[in-house]
């Protein structure tokens, strides 16, 4: 079959909780906004550069990973599946698997940015044209209704890869998990990619490149902030700082002011020491071990694990327990 123009099967999802989120996470003490708020179309860009970063390993080993073992991957998901990936993005690691994958009958991306999503999808429907294209533009932690393909599919499969997993603390991972326990039915599963534990210089060198690509990605959310929420933060006077909580097993990323300062957000002023944070990003990392009694608590289990041989990264498939 030939599906229709990708761009007219977009299923949009009302989107109106930028506003709401900042005032409420500058009133807060401490400061934080959503790390999901990154994604505007420069931060999407942004983003992919920060992928080809020599100190930004996750991306580059979790494709290797799927290169490596793509045929043992598709063995393992089956045919005529239909592959649900939340937060898309470009859609390289998708490519990788919908090649490998034997007869795929859908693909529903479900895609915070609006741009990014119609670019991968208008990509891969000329590469997969027996592929029914079905994207979804919506925030994946809140309720969406998942379209269905036009052709009957065996099973249904979760894409989740990068790690993004790892930016909910565990409470909130742990829910995540446990919706795509119930979307995946009873003979579905999910595929999910986690950052293991490592030595932290090599943590800490991820998210902080000498380019200083994530720090222009960091502070474009202010940017995004002042382009449409009317705000006016200057952004010179505030500083990226991403560290190691060995304690808590996870990266930490805050925009640090540099000075005392006032920033108005639209009819809203808040008031920031010198030093003062906002925190807007957690990337947790795993072991083994933490993975599988966290699957556990959203009655998942995991069935297979692909690897590096550093074991820095893993592909974990899950089925329900």
């Amino acid at each position: 079959m030939t599906p229709a123009n990708p761009a007219k099967r977009l299923t949009e999802t009302p989107y109106d909780e930028f506003a709401v989120d900042v005032h409420r996470g500058l009133s807060q003490t401490p400061k934080r906004i959503p790390s999901k708020y990154f994604y505007d179309a420069r931060g999407s860009e942004l983003f992919e550069q920060i992928c080809e970063q020599p100190e930004y390993y996750l991306t580059r080993t979790e494709l290797e990973i799927l290169q490596e073992n793509a045929v043992d991957i598709a063995a393992a998901i089956g045919p005529r599946a239909v592959l649900v990936e939340y937060g898309s993005g470009a859609g390289i690691k998708t490519r990788l698997l919908l090649d490998a994958m034997q007869d795929p009958v859908g693909y529903v991306p479900v895609e915070i940015s609006t741009s990014a999503l119609a670019a991968s999808v208008e990509s891969l429907a000329e590469e997969f044209p027996d592929v029914d294209m079905l994207p979804v533009a919506a925030d994946f932690t809140q309720p969406v209704d998942l379209p269905s393909p036009e052709q009957d599919a065996r099973r249904m499969v979760i894409f989740f890869p990068g790690s993004t997993l790892g930016n909910f603390e565990q409470r909130e991972a742990t829910g995540l998990l446990r919706t795509m326990c119930i979307e995946m039915g009873k003979t579905g599963s999910a595929l999910v990619g986690i950052d293991l534990k490592k030595d932290s210089a090599i943590l800490e060198a991820a998210y902080n490149d000498a380019a200083g690509v994530t720090r222009d990605f960091t502070l474009n959310l202010l940017t995004r902030i002042n382009r449409e929420l009317d705000g006016d933060f200057q952004l010179q006077q505030f500083a990226h700082k991403a560290r190691y909580n060995a304690l808590a097993g996870r990266i930490e990323t805050y925009i640090v002011s540099r000075i005392d300062q006032s920033v108005r957000v639209g009819s809203h002023s808040y008031s920031f020491a010198k030093g003062e944070t906002i925190l807007v990003e957690y990337s947790c990392k795993y072991s083994q071990e933490e993975f599988e009694a966290m699957a556990a608590k959203a009655g998942l289990r995991v069935t297979r694990t692909w690897t590096d041989p550093q074991h820095w990264f893993a592909l974990q498939m899950l089925e329900r327990a």
